[in-house]
């Protein structure tokens, strides 16, 4: 899916990326025979400080050989599951460095795909996993992954404990993108609170209806359609560590178009 993005392949509708975080057992235990089972592809991102201790409940390095021979994409997640964002460039840099060391002797690469533990990221830390020899990288923040989307910083829908029954499932998997380019800050971890939060449109055929944006403790906010370009501004600051902002509106075919990003907000 991300190569075919890059390259400007089609791919078609409703195409699914499946994803799962940390390398846990259950994986293997659960998820693996029957995602095996139905024929579905997955990617798994581990963590390999709790493989190499030995962590019960992680799979083990053999586990992840056989899960990967059997078709199992395996991508990066730091060695420590590092707060990245919270810590300081040089320890970043050498939790990567120790991750891809482990991965490259365990699996003989280091893997293309990386996500950010906690799904958050800074410009210094995407040019770190730039540097680091991988091609893409994933959040965690919601939205249809598209060509407009950070390379170093792609959305994915979380489906889990609170957000993972069959309706929001057929919710995501029938969501659209909204095309964008200059989004604004394009820093993930904000220098400005508030922030001036922005976008441009880059399909002028595509008819929205009802365009409105969320954040994560402020509710609906308010946007400024200045012809193609999107200003959305908060009421008041962020609070420290996650925020989230989401657009939705409905396209002419009664399609949900989504846009999502994560920012993560420093003490101050």
């Amino acid at each position: 899916i991300v190569s075919a993005i890059r390259e400007g392949r089609p791919l078609p509708d409703r195409t699914i990326g499946l994803t799962i975080d940390d390398g846990y057992l259950s994986v293997y235990a659960e998820a693996f025979p029957r995602l095996r089972d139905a024929d579905l592809p997955f990617t798994v991102f581990v963590s390999t400080n709790p493989i190499d201790q030995e962590f019960s409940g992680f799979m083990t390095w053999d586990q992840i050989r056989e899960i990967r021979d059997s078709g199992v994409t395996i991508g990066a997640h730091t060695s420590t599951h590092l707060h990245m964002p919270a810590n300081l460039l040089s320890r970043n840099r050498a939790d990567l460095e120790n991750s891809n060391a482990r991965l490259k002797k365990e699996l003989g690469e280091v893997p293309a795909l990386f996500a950010y533990p906690f799904g958050e990221a800074s410009t210094e830390i995407q040019n770190l996993i730039r540097k680091a020899g991988h091609v893409a990288a994933f959040g965690q923040h919601s939205g249809p992954l598209d060509a407009s989307s950070d390379p170093f910083y792609m959305p994915r829908f979380a489906l889990n404990e609170a957000f993972g029954n069959m309706a929001r499932f057929r919710l995501v998997t029938n969501t659209l993108p909204i095309p964008h380019k200059d989004m604004t800050p394009s820093n993930p971890t904000l220098t400005t609170n508030p922030p001036l939060f922005g976008f441009t449109r880059t399909d002028p055929d595509l008819q929205l209806n009802g365009l409105a944006c969320y954040t994560s403790n402020q509710g609906k906010v308010k946007i400024e359609e200045l012809g193609p370009r999107i200003e959305v501004r908060m009421s008041g600051p962020f609070s420290a560590g996650r925020a989230r902002i989401n657009c939705t509106a409905l396209d002419t075919n009664n399609k949900w178009r989504w846009l999502g990003t994560l920012y993560y907000v420093p003490k101050s």
